[in-house]
């Protein structure tokens, strides 16, 4: 089934890389309590993503900070290791939330897995923008196409604030 208005997100783990190493995160630990974004990539450091999806909300961050946001965390089907080095290599590591999915656990829990096993890129998950209050989701915006980020940019979602 997949997520829509109204769901609660479900309590699943990410990971990211911690000072020690990978650390197991859980989604009420980084959305509960809070006004968030969760924006949602096929792939680090893939053109759409790298390029233009990504550095929208990073450019964005002010705005949407003035919008009531206190979280803006980005998640892919990449292990630990890619997440950290996209936030390094984007300058956003302190800005935004780098969440793995490594095994689309977290995708597939929400229906927003997507098979790009004909690219050769296996299990990812759909390019998507939701805002959340307090881990119910108020706003979703799915892509029909994972090379686009039009309704799931960082403009779009403020335009919908």
């Amino acid at each position: 089934m997949t997520i829509k208005v109204g769901d609660r997100l479900p309590n699943t783990t990410f990971r990211r890389l911690g000072p020690n190493g990978p650390e197991t995160v859980m989604a009420d630990e980084i959305f509960g309590g809070k006004k968030a974004v969760l924006f949602a990539v096929p792939g680090a450091f893939t053109p759409t993503c790298h390029k233009n999806h990504l550095p929208g909300y990073l450019n964005n961050m002010d705005a949407l900070a003035g919008k009531g946001i206190e979280v803006v965390a980005v998640t892919a089907v990449n292990d630990p290791f890619v997440m950290d080095a996209w936030a390094n290599a984007t300058g956003a590591k302190d800005k935004i939330e780098f969440l793995s999915d490594g095994s689309a656990d977290f995708a597939k829990a929400i229906g927003l897995e997507l098979d790009a096993s004909a690219g050769g890129l296996g299990i990812r998950s759909k390019r998507y923008a939701m805002v959340l209050d307090d881990m119910t989701v108020t706003q979703l915006a799915v892509e029909d196409q994972p090379g686009k980020a039009d309704l799931s940019s960082a403009q779009r979602l403020l335009e919908s604030l």
